[in-house]
C-alpha cells in the first residue's frame, strides 16, 4: 500500500499482546498506521499462520479483525475499552504468504459506553477477503483493577500522542 497519507502510530513496548506486542516471541507484532479516519496494518501471513493448506486460520484472521478494530476505537475514543462481540463474515480465502492490509474505523459512538467498528481485511489487489463487525464497550481506568498500574500509565501517555 503506498506510503502517502499515512501516519505512523506509537505502541506500547514490552507488553505480550499477541496481536502488536513488542515482547511476544512468537506473537505478530503489528504496527499500525492511520489513512484519514482508518486505522491500518499491513502483513503478510506465514506458514506458521496456516489453517488449511496455504490458508490462513481462522482464529488468526479473526484476531487480526478484533485488534484492528480495537485500535480504531482507541485511536478515536482514546480510552479503555474491551470487546463486549464481533461478527465475521470471510468472503474469500486468505492466502498464505500474500501481502494484506487490515483496516478498521469505528462506526457509531451515539450509545456510550458502546462503540461500533467494523474491520475488513483486503489483498494487495483492495479485493475484500474479511469483513467484521464488533462491538465495543468503554471502561473506566478504576474498572481495569487487573490492569498494572505503569500499563495504565503507559497506555494514557499514548492516548495523548492521538491526534
Amino acid at each position: 500500500m503506498e506510503e502517502e497519507n499515512r501516519i505512523a502510530l506509537s505502541k506500547p513496548e514490552g507488553q505480550h499482546c499477541f496481536a502488536c506486542g513488542t515482547a511476544n516471541p512468537i506473537g505478530l507484532n503489528l504496527q499500525f498506521y492511520v489513512r484519514g479516519d482508518t486505522v491500518c496494518t499491513d502483513i503478510t501471513l506465514e506458514k506458521v499462520h496456516e489453517g488449511w493448506e496455504n490458508m490462513a486460520h481462522g482464529g488468526i484472521v479473526s484476531t487480526l479483525l478484533d485488534e484492528i478494530m480495537s485500535w480504531a476505537v482507541m485511536y478515536t475514543k482514546k480510552s479503555f475499552f474491551v470487546t463486549r462481540k464481533m461478527r465475521i463474515k470471510y468472503i474469500r480465502p486468505v492466502l498464505i504468504g500474500t501481502p494484506l492490509t487490515v483496516k478498521g474505523r469505528v462506526t457509531d459512538a451515539s450509545e456510550p459506553p458502546k462503540v461500533g467498528a467494523r474491520g475488513d481485511l483486503v489483498d494487495e489487489q483492495g479485493r475484500l477477503l474479511v469483513r467484521s463487525v464488533g462491538e465495543f464497550v468503554v471502561v473506566s481506568n478504576d474498572q481495569l483493577s487487573s490492569v498494572p498500574e505503569g500499563m495504565k500509565q503507559q497506555m494514557l501517555s499514548l492516548f495523548q500522542q492521538f491526534k
